[in-house]
């Protein structure tokens, strides 16, 4: 897909007035932020030839042990000035980055995702209404800036629905579930305390959570990803299952809806988009990201190119690789709990993947400390089809915990 020349002139402006070039391999990548995402497009670029350098306030982080790091907070522009020295193009692995200092950067370096796209989906308000603008549904939902908003609100979309901080928040934080008009007030009293705008949201009776990656040039060209169908557990990603257990007809829609929302926002990069699967097919747009995605891990063995190079290869102004599916594959989350369980299970041998046909690829973070409910990893069951896979994933001992 390729845009006309006024779009392509849009997109220019968009990059601060920079124009879009091939960043070729021999160049520097800035990162910033080096969590388990930069890890892996280190990985991943370092093979098609790039240096990385990340800023990161942790020392050793996860990006820090393949790559260069500055250890400075997202804030501090000094480090991020540094940061833009050394690199060739800078591109962000979360969304909670600086937003401010992202702009700065804009003026002073080359940052083809822009800090636009970062200002929307780090404020939901924002974030919905872009969604709106590109087409899409999201759930019904009300801003909500006192207890009195909170009670018309409840009233007029009716429970259960969610209050949400307007930004922040991750993995199920920041957010509070009401199914009662007698939960309001205690809800409204504790999630006041954040200092931010609140969101209510209706709650969907939904009967899948799905979510489609798409990777978009700065000279317009777009793939997706086939959408992984998502399991949660206790508001952390368990499961995404790939090929998501839906209809095709649910399937052509969510990638032209991924498409639509990645040109309306002029992505550069990945964006992935959530979505929920009503019981009638319908699809609301749940959140935005615009970096690489946790439900998207499984294309690094499962398709013929991984997010992370696709990632490269679109920041960098790269024609995009093919996406296509090469193997039935379920993603599985490795917590802080199930770290032991999985190094126990590397040291044994394992009739039941034999039995089964799946073969489990590890991918450890490297970090520090295996806290309960941190992502320290994940295992991309490769099988002839999902529900060996599922069954592997339930006869192992890995997430028992």
């Amino acid at each position: 897909m390729v845009e006309d020349a006024t779009q392509a002139e849009g997109n220019a402006a968009a990059l601060g007035g920079q124009a879009a070039r091939p960043i070729l391999p021999g160049a520097t990548i800035g990162v910033l932020g080096g969590g388990q995402l930069g890890r892996m497009l280190a990985h991943a670029g370092s093979r098609m030839g790039y240096r990385f350098v990340a800023l990161d306030p942790t020392p050793d982080a996860p990006c820090g042990q393949t790559a260069e790091q500055i250890v400075a907070g997202y804030a501090d522009r000094d480090a991020a000035r540094e940061l833009a020295r050394r690199s060739d193009v800078i591109t962000y692995e979360f969304e909670n980055v600086d937003a401010d200092v992202a702009a700065m950067l804009e003026t002073e370096s080359y940052v083809p995702q822009g800090s636009a796209l970062l200002h929307t989906t780090q404020h939901r308000l924002r974030e919905k209404r872009a969604i709106e603008a590109a087409g899409a549904r999201v759930a019904p939902y009300a801003e909500i800036a006192s207890l009195a908003d909170l009670q018309e609100a409840a009233e007029r979309l009716g429970l259960p629905a969610v209050l949400k901080t307007a930004t922040g928040g991750y993995d199920g934080k920041g957010q509070w579930v009401l199914r009662g008009s007698d939960e309001l007030a205690a809800a409204w009293d504790e999630a006041s305390r954040a200092g931010t705008e609140l969101v209510l949201e209706k709650f969907i009776d939904f009967e899948r959570e799905i979510s489609v990656i798409a990777a978009r040039r700065p000279s317009g060209e777009i793939r997706t990803f086939p959408p992984a169908e998502n399991i949660h557990v206790r508001n952390i990603l368990h499961l995404s299952i790939v090929p998501a257990r839906v209809p095709d007809a649910v399937i052509a829609e969510a990638e032209r809806l991924a498409v639509s929302i990645a040109e309306t926002l002029g992505a550069v990069g990945l964006i992935a988009v959530e979505m929920f699967v009503a019981k009638d097919g319908t699809l609301y747009v749940n959140e935005l990201a615009p970096r690489p995605h946790n439900s998207g891990h499984y294309t690094m063995e499962a398709c013929r190119t991984s997010q992370f190079e696709q990632h490269i290869r679109a920041i960098c102004d790269l024609p995009l690789g093919d996406t296509s599916l090469l193997s039935p594959v379920v993603m599985g989350n490795i917590l802080g709990e199930h770290v032991q369980p999985l190094l126990d299970w590397m040291q044994a041998h394992d009739p039941e993947a034999e039995r089964l046909g799946v073969a489990p690829k590890i991918h450890l973070y490297g970090k520090a400390e295996a806290k309960t409910g941190r992502k320290m990893g994940h295992v991309n069951v490769l099988a002839a089809d999902t529900e060996a896979a599922l069954a592997w994933i339930n006869e192992s001992t890995i997430w028992r915990v």
